[in-house]
């Protein structure tokens, strides 16, 4: 179990919850949280996203990331302009913050 702020991730079951709220999540939006909050506090780059949960090195957008990152956050309640749990790091990846940050 992988718990960080108030999001648990069961990996082996392939299941998560935000507060006491089980989350539906597709294949991606599992995958793609999962990759984060292994690292959580941790710079995670859009590179090592598509290989990852796309496995795939090959890409010409970042659209992909961001339309599942984007169906994610408002699973999980996270405001994509004022985030709490996922950050944009520009020009670097995505962080899954370990402490909520100050708006």
């Amino acid at each position: 179990m992988i718990e960080v702020q108030d999001v648990r991730l069961d990996p082996v079951a392939r299941r998560a919850w935000h507060g006491s709220e089980e989350l539906t999540l597709s294949r991606k939006e599992f995958d793609l949280l999962a990759a984060l909050m292994e690292r959580a506090g941790s710079i995670v780059s859009r590179e090592d996203l598509m290989r990852e949960v796309w496995h795939t090195t090959f890409w010409t957008s970042s659209k992909t990331i961001d339309v599942h990152l984007g169906w994610l956050r408002r699973k999980l309640g996270d405001d994509g302009h004022h985030p709490h749990l996922i950050t944009t790091i520009r020009g670097r990846g995505l962080r899954f913050e370990t402490e909520p940050r100050a708006s």
